[in-house]
């Protein structure tokens, strides 16, 4: 009987998923019953929603930000991924490496890196200012500029990585045979890189918009009063009246628009096209035979041109590409100095002794570590966010990594399914999960509580333990468990003895990502703890609306640096695992 049900692996993820859907499954389903009125089941409420021109005045504008946010992500993503994807492995490794830093840091901490940066006595207004250019500070803060600067920087991270990780698997022979049959350099990309890039350029896009969509802290932080998103709009409602109906009719139009998108770009993050997607565009294109024609005349009068430019190039030299090489370096080292230097502004003023924030500072203290580790509010919160970090990332790593084995072992469908359902936490916007999640919790009575902040994070930090892992054992060689077994030993000894110490680099970035994600979680806190429960990023974001204190500065520096020591961590365990690995494989 043991035996059998040790073979039922999705017994595996079923904590995982009794979980989620206590917290999240089962309340977000009653919410949108909500949004109908049930039982009756109308949609006065959307007719209420849409009857409102402010109301579509800030829908439009949510998607109008999402979408520019996202094209600017695609326009420096796309060229920066490229750059990295064709360096040197060496130099390749760096480069991602910095990049993964911004995106590991606290969003909390580089969007004050920002408000420091753009505020009326930030680095760019005191520059212009010493330098006479200007006579009063300009408004380079709380318009709609700054909340695109400042969400292009969170998300920018989350385009280039997808594209690299797709770059990086096409083989390079392919263009090079387009030059070689006479194809210029753009042309060769055009035809041959950039569709074998789409993939990447897709998952890319549909992360950055449908997360961009559920942005709440940025805009709050860096936009004014025309520049409010639906998310603030939905936080308004929690925090004030709390109009159930209305909080669920608003997070179910954003989510409705992120499952358009979804639908609209395809469900399928492979890049490979569906027959019904290929026959449904020569349907469309077969309605257009003018077109068809007419690229069929012009196919005709350029024949000879582009034969005569074949053999013209056909045996000339490429060329140095110096200018080229260099331009794209210049361009590369642009993107990094906008991705890196905020968090190198802010950890330089938190060393100031002055009072107010300025840059460079005229003289060098401690003054606003002591100060957070002596003010009693600041420690408390940090002690806090400490606490439910660890149990987040303790709960998170053995439900995710259970849910990850069992996954890997089951049949495609049903894996694929239970993988939707695990990853949707972090897949929708996060104000829908936190409009849901706090559903959930004053159902179980847990609103105000520790042990709901722990909760709420919980199931969003199985989702990245569940990537991680299920990830490294896409790379694990199952024939090292069927040796074990084939030796006599139980299906436990073999995970613990033979596969455990295997994927524990997996498993240990997992728990760091999951730690990291509980850590800096802003707005499922903010709606699910009521302020009760005080964590270090409530408390930066209190200070944020309230008050800039320099102490923001020394807490944001340590955070910057927090991915610096994970990070470390993380390739010091992958060593010692490949060092392992090497001597247990190697001959005697």
């Amino acid at each position: 009987m043991l035996y059998k049900l040790g073979r039922m692996h999705i017994l595996l993820a079923i904590p995982s998923i009794a979980l989620l859907l206590t917290v999240f499954g089962i309340p977000i389903v009653l919410l949108f019953f909500t949004s109908l009125n049930a039982p009756e089941f109308t949609l006065s409420n959307y007719t209420a929603f849409f009857s409102q021109p402010a109301n579509i005045r800030v829908l439009l504008q949510t998607i109008e930000i999402s979408a520019v946010a996202t094209a600017a992500c695609v326009v420096i993503g796309y060229p920066t991924a490229y750059l990295i994807a064709n360096a040197s492995k060496r130099w390749r490794v760096v480069l991602i490496v910095l990049v993964v830093i911004p995106y590991l840091t606290s969003g909390l901490a580089r969007t004050y890196a920002w408000v420091v940066i753009l505020g009326d006595r930030g680095l760019i207004n005191n520059l212009l200012m010493d330098l006479s250019l200007i006579s009063s500070p300009l408004p380079l803060i709380y318009n709609r500029f700054a909340v695109y600067i400042g969400m292009v920087h969170i998300m920018l991270p989350m385009m280039i990585l997808p594209l690299i990780s797709v770059m990086v698997g096409i083989d390079k022979s392919l263009v090079t045979a387009a030059r070689s049959l006479g194809a210029r350099p753009f042309a060769a990309f055009w035809r041959v890189f950039l569709p074998l890039s789409l993939p990447g350029l897709r998952s890319g896009s549909l992360l950055v918009f449908v997360i961009c969509l559920g942005f709440y802290i940025t805009p709050a932080a860096l936009g004014g009063l025309r520049d409010a998103m639906l998310s603030t709009f939905i936080a308004a409602q929690v925090q004030t009246s709390f109009n159930l109906a209305r909080i669920a009719t608003s997070a179910f139009i954003i989510l409705a628009i992120a499952t358009a998108i979804l639908l609209m770009m395809g469900l399928d993050l492979s890049g490979k096209p569906t027959s019904a997607s290929s026959s449904r565009r020569k349907l469309w294109l077969g309605r257009l035979p003018v077109l068809g024609r007419l690229k069929q005349f012009l196919g005709e009068r350029l024949a000879p041109f582009r034969a005569r430019r074949w053999s013209a190039q056909l045996y000339r030299s490429g060329g140095d590409g110096t200018w080229s090489r260099r331009a794209g370096y210049v361009f590369l080292v642009l993107v990094l100095f906008y991705l890196l230097f905020p968090e190198i502004l802010v950890v330089t003023v938190s060393f100031s002794a002055e009072s107010f924030l300025t840059f460079p500072p005229s003289a060098l203290s401690l003054r606003w570590y002591r100060n957070f580790f002596t003010d009693q509010s600041w420690a408390s919160a940090a002690w806090t966010s400490v606490e439910i970090g660890l149990v987040v990332g303790t709960i998170a790593t053995i439900f995710g990594t259970l849910a990850a084995y069992g996954l890997s072992r089951m049949s495609a469908r049903p894996r694929i399914v239970l993988n939707l359902l695990l990853l949707m936490p972090i897949t929708i916007p996060v104000i829908v999960v936190g409009v849901a999640t706090y559903t959930g919790l004053v159902n179980l009575g847990l609103t105000g509580t520790r042990l709901g902040v722990i909760l709420a994070h919980t199931i969003g930090a199985i989702g990245y333990v569940v990537v991680i892992v299920s990830a490294t054992l896409a790379n694990f060689d199952r024939r090292l468990e069927d040796a074990a077994k084939s030796m006599r030993a139980s299906p436990f000894a073999t995970f613990m003895r033979v596969t455990l110490p295997l994927i524990r680099p997996g498993i240990l970035g997992g728990a760091v990502f999951a730690f990291l994600h509980s850590f800096d979680e802003v707005v499922i806190t903010s709606l699910v703890s009521g302020y009760a429960v005080r964590t270090l990023p409530l408390k930066m974001w209190e200070n944020m609306r309230n008050e800039l204190d320099p102490t923001i500065a020394a807490v944001a520096s340590m955070l910057i640096l927090l991915p610096l020591l994970w990070l470390l961590l993380i390739y010091l365990t992958w060593w010692r695992s490949r060092l392992t690995s090497r001597a247990a494989t190697d001959p005697v």
